[in-house]
């Protein structure tokens, strides 16, 4: 009777456990990415009171089975379902990240490494993508060092993911390089004609991000067949030509600069503040007979010189296309030859002309300049403000600005486990690495190895069965009451026991 007593309260103990499981699942029932558990009974142990004997052939009697009381249950083992994905739930928030696969966030605390399926993340006041609920920095790899590789990233070491970094926030201006023109050049057009010719305007900007508007002037010339196509102007974002001096207010000086002709070689007084050369450092507009001039500006009194340069355009009467397919001429690529002065110098913009024909059109031209080449590269830009952030299924972070271009940040790292229900829990929806689940390598893997990937705007949450664990407990609730008659049939029979001695 004392050993049913004993087994009773071992049966109370053993389902007391199997509720607290049963229980803690059920009030995560809403917990983003908790697994539930589930827990196994086994039985405790045995007192024998007669070891099993086998046959005897000399005596002719069979074999007796052992006899054995048991003495209660124990828990055999409390299982996580790790491998059993939540449902998504759609926030929209582009930081919150949905896992798929078997793979796992990797996050730390500034010291140790955890694991977990929870993706609700924000970014910091330090830029950094953290855990919404304690901080945690979110782990990744980052791009090259090296700015010819910026796209590439670096599967190393994971560190914390610093997507708002200031270098992040803006994305640096680039000079105009290239342009090109396209349409027709009509002979009869009366603008071509005129003294003044057609004029054609192109949009450009210096590698600080200003932006210009560089003025053409397209007119015919003697031969036939052969139009003279020259620089005229160039204006500022303000519509005012650059030859404008400029006093120390900013405001326009009335009259104009009498500006002196140069040569390549040529040196130019101090009150411009340009150095005698060849031009290799300031730079120069290239003009069609192989003189240049140079365009040099000083920001201290507004200082401009020499705005000038011609390029002969010609036909070729079999393909009505100019034969002069690359023409070199205005310069803009601002250098800094001398930071103390902030002196500011043009380089050169390439235009092709091969997409510009000579043919009739009604006497109406069409021409027109475009800054970059033709498949769009070398535009010139301003300086970008970052507009927005996204994350790619495979966790590339890209960042987007305003003037059109994007960035590569880094890329979220994914770490999977030999066995990832050997994990051990350890509270904020973290999880660490044990003896029985593998090693974390402190790189991870690509979270698509596996054919998994990552969803933004979404959840996983918990994948509790809730009208399972409601039966569960059903059950459990009744073996507890089964092992509590136990104790007090036990007692009954005590009782009677001891009421003999009357």
């Amino acid at each position: 009777m004392m050993r049913s007593l004993y087994s009773g309260v071992a049966g109370l103990r053993t389902h007391q456990t199997r509720m607290d499981v049963i229980g803690n699942n059920i009030a995560n029932v809403n917990t983003v990415a908790y697994k539930s558990q589930a827990m196994n009974f086994s039985d405790l142990l045995y007192q024998t009171t007669q070891s099993a004997s086998g046959p005897n052939d000399e005596t002719g009697r069979g074999g007796v089975n052992a006899r054995q009381i048991g003495l209660g249950a124990k828990t055999a083992a409390i299982g996580t379902t790790i491998s059993q994905a939540g449902s998504a739930q759609t926030t929209n928030n582009p930081f919150d990240i949905y896992i798929t696969g078997k793979s796992f966030f990797i996050v730390s605390d500034g010291t140790d490494n955890f694991f977990t399926r929870d993706g609700s993340f924000c970014v910091d006041a330090a830029g950094n993508l953290v855990m919404s609920s304690n901080g945690y920095n979110v782990m990744g790899w980052q791009t090259d060092t090296d700015p010819k590789n910026a796209n590439n990233i670096v599967k190393d070491t994971v560190t914390p993911l610093r997507i708002m970094s200031p270098e992040n926030m803006t994305y640096p201006a680039e000079a105009t390089t290239a342009a090109y023109m396209s349409g027709i050049i009509d002979k009869f057009d009366d603008n071509v004609k005129a003294a003044g010719g057609k004029i054609v305007n192109m949009k450009i900007y210096d590698n600080m991000g200003y932006s210009y508007t560089a003025k053409y002037s397209i007119t015919e010339t003697a031969t036939a067949g052969s139009y003279a196509m020259v620089l005229t102007d160039v204006l500022d974002s303000d519509g005012i030509s650059i030859t404008q001096k400029k006093d120390a207010n900013g405001d326009l000086v009335p009259s104009g600069l009498d500006l002196p002709a140069l040569n390549v070689g040529g040196t130019i007084d101090d009150n411009y503040k340009v150095t005698t050369g060849t031009g290799t450092d300031l730079g120069q507009i290239k003009g069609g007979t192989g003189t240049a001039l140079y365009l040099h500006y000083d920001v201290k009194d507004g200082s401009w010189i020499g705005i000038t340069a011609t390029e002969t355009l010609t036909r070729d009467d079999t393909t009505g296309r100019v034969t002069d397919t690359v023409y070199d001429s205005f310069a803009l690529n601002f250098l800094n030859d001398n930071p103390a002065d902030n002196e500011i110098n043009f380089g050169d913009v390439s235009v092709d002309m091969s997409s510009t024909t000579n043919v009739n059109n009604d006497g109406t031209s069409t021409v027109a300049a475009t800054p970059g080449t033709t498949k769009g590269l070398q535009r010139g830009r301003k300086v970008g403000e970052m507009t927005g952030v996204s994350i790619s299924n495979a966790g590339m972070i890209y960042a987007t600005y305003d003037n059109g271009q994007s960035k590569l940040l880094g890329q979220i790292a994914a770490a999977q486990f030999a066995n990832a229900e050997g994990l051990e829990k350890a509270g904020d929806n973290l999880y660490k690495s044990s003896m029985n689940s593998g090693d974390f390598d402190g790189i991870g893997v690509d979270v698509t190895a596996d054919g998994g990937y990552f969803t933004t705007g979404e959840l996983e949450m918990s994948n509790v069965d809730l009208s399972n664990e409601l039966t569960t407990m059903i059950v459990t609730q009744r073996g507890f009451q089964a092992n509590s008659r136990i104790i007090t049939v036990s007692d009954s029979m005590l009782e009677e026991l001891v009421n003999l001695k009357r």
